[in-house]
């Protein structure tokens, strides 16, 4: 396969992975600016994490 080949997709899937991420990184931050202007939870309404003993999994208690 000739070099110039190579380089030409090579810049094609570049660009393509490029564009990807660019929409995703909007939608990410389009929908952090929806969570922020609702208010955090009060200082107990979070529940708190134990480490279950038999799978090692952090669950709520």
């Amino acid at each position: 396969m000739p070099p110039f080949l190579i380089v030409a997709l090579g810049t094609i899937g570049a660009a393509a992975l490029v564009k990807l991420l660019a929409k995703e990184s909007k939608r990410v931050n389009a929908e952090l600016d929806e969570t922020r202007g609702t208010p955090a939870p009060e200082g107990d309404a979070r529940p708190t994490l134990r480490r279950d003993p038999q799978t090692g999994d952090y669950r709520p208690q």
